[in-house]
C-alpha cells in the first residue's frame, strides 16, 4: 500500500513544476485546476489550493487551509550537497543549514507554498528508508 500525503499549495502549477522537475516526482493525474496527484516511489502526495470544497475547504468554524507549518514529506537522496546547490541555484528557499545527525545529514527544503520537504543523505549504504524490507538501525 503506498503512504499518500495532502499539501495545501498557493498554486497547483508551479507546485508540480518544483517536484517534478527538482526532486523526482511523477505527475499521476491533474483532474482540476486546484489538484493534482504526483508520486516518487511509493509516495503520493495530493496537491490541493484551498478552496470551498473537497480537500481544500474551510472547517466549519471558518478557520482556511493554508500552507507551511513544520510537518513534512521525508526523501532520502544520495547526494545531499550536491541536490542542495542544485536546487539553491534553481532559486528555492531553504530554512537552516544541512546538519549532521547520527544517522545521516539532512536539511530543509520550502516548496513554492511553505511545506517542508527534509532532504536526508543516510551515512551508510547500508541505510534503508522505514518501511523497506531490511533495517540499518541508524537513528535520524
Amino acid at each position: 500500500m503506498a503512504a499518500c500525503f495532502r499539501y495545501i499549495v498557493n498554486d497547483v502549477s508551479v507546485a508540480i513544476d518544483f517536484y517534478t522537475s527538482l526532486l523526482g516526482f511523477k505527475l499521476e493525474m491533474r483532474p482540476a485546476p486546484g489538484f493534482a496527484e504526483i508520486s516518487r516511489d511509493d509516495m503520493h502526495l495530493y496537491l490541493t489550493q484551498p478552496n470551498g470544497r473537497g480537500g481544500g475547504a474551510s472547517m466549519p468554524s471558518g478557520e482556511h487551509q493554508a500552507p507551511g507549518g513544520w510537518n513534512r514529506i521525508h526523501l532520502v537522496v544520495d547526494n545531499l550537497d550536491e541536490t542542495t546547490h542544485r536546487i539553491r541555484t534553481a532559486g528555492f528557499h531553504f530554512r537552516n543549514e544541512i546538519i549532521q545527525g547520527v544517522g545521516g545529514k539532512q536539511i530543509l527544503l520550502e516548496d513554492p507554498s511553505g511545506n517542508l520537504v527534509e532532504l536526508f543523505e543516510p551515512n551508510t549504504p547500508q541505510y534503508r528508508a522505514p518501511g523497506s524490507s531490511s533495517t540499518a538501525g541508524d537513528e535520524r
